[in-house]
């Protein structure tokens, strides 16, 4: 089978590696920005909030994220949003584009816990599903987790028994290839799809997402499996697909260059690609940190500014991670 068609089944089939709620951060597979700090979430909310004031946003419209692993980040933003302005929560719509039962279940349990019932979430079972008047969709790590083909040498993989071989890659592929000056690497598959859907639903709509890539093509194999915060290529001779499938995390870096261009050719404006730091400084990250300073202890700021450290450290999460909006 196409390679694209194995990686979806190896995340998202029966029993795949995305199908049931997975722990993130010291227990899981890897970490996220999300699992590294709550700033992280109340610093998109604080940028959120000045698109509010500023009426570029709309505090009737709703308040989206997709592939929301347990609620973190929502949860986050929503407790930002209130600290700004308590209304927010009563006019605000929450959403999750969620599919998967078993997380929808874990996100619900966890917002409970976090707001009782003062918070309502409205789950969709995809982007298409979404039809509003205006939203703020928030994603984090989702455009690596969209299914691949590789390409190498006007050839692309093909997959039997969990042994990657090689065969001669299709014209449209090929197209997309040269257009792009791709000799060797991963093609996305899916992206023109998901950025037609989120235009078609939603009337106006400003769209954040945070992931790890570059706008560039790299010509070379990023295609990684993540198994307990060890790293391993997947042409890694010590890498067996068959016991990997299914149970670790397979994954690639971003072509931004890609992303911009299918959210443009449906209609978005791109208003800011910068690095993950870049960002979330310019969203207020160090300005709500020095507002927690003042009101916890020493000890507590200290632990909490080692967090952020990763999350805009340069040889960390901050300049590896970028951070792209799109406004409709």
């Amino acid at each position: 089978m196409q390679f694209s068609k194995y990686m979806e089944e190896w995340l998202y089939a029966d029993e795949g590696y995305y199908k049931n709620f997975k722990a993130i951060g010291k227990s899981g597979d890897f970490y996220t920005a999300v699992s590294t700090s709550s700033f992280f979430g109340a610093s998109i909310a604080n940028y959120f909030y000045a698109l509010l004031e500023e009426e570029k946003a709309d505090r009737n419209g709703w308040l989206i994220e997709i592939g929301a692993h347990q609620g973190y980040l929502l949860c986050d933003m929503i407790q930002w949003l209130y600290t700004c302005d308590p209304t927010l929560v009563k006019t605000l719509n929450f959403g999750i584009v969620e599919r998967q039962p078993e997380v929808r279940k874990a996100q619900l349990a966890y917002i409970k816990e976090r707001f009782g019932e003062d918070i309502t979430i409205t789950h969709f079972n995809d982007i298409a599903d979404v039809k509003v008047d205006y939203a703020f969709v928030v994603a984090n790590e989702i455009f690596d987790a969209f299914p691949c083909e590789l390409l190498k040498d006007e050839q692309t993989a093909m997959v039997e028994d969990h042994i990657i071989s090689w065969q001669a890659a299709s014209a449209s592929l090929l197209e997309w290839a040269q257009k792009h000056h791709l000799r060797q690497g991963e093609v996305a598959v899916g992206y023109e799809d998901f950025a037609k859907a989120m235009a078609s639903g939603i009337k106006r709509c400003d769209f954040v997402t945070f992931d790890y890539g570059e706008k560039y093509v790299r010509n070379d194999f990023s295609i990684r499996v993540y198994r307990a915060h060890e790293t391993f290529p997947l042409f890694d001779e010590s890498l067996l697909l068959k016991d990997s499938y299914k149970k670790d995390d397979i994954t690639y870096d971003v072509n931004f260059g890609h992303v911009s261009e299918v959210f443009k050719e449906a209609g978005f404006e791109e208003l800011a690609y910068e690095t993950q730091a870049r960002a979330l400084v310019r969203f207020g990250l160090i300005d709500i940190l020095e507002q927690f300073a003042r009101q916890t202890s020493q000890e507590k700021y200290v632990r909490e500014a080692d967090k952020i450290k990763t999350l805009i450290s340069p040889t960390m999460m901050g300049d590896r991670f970028k951070m792209i909006h799109f406004r409709k």
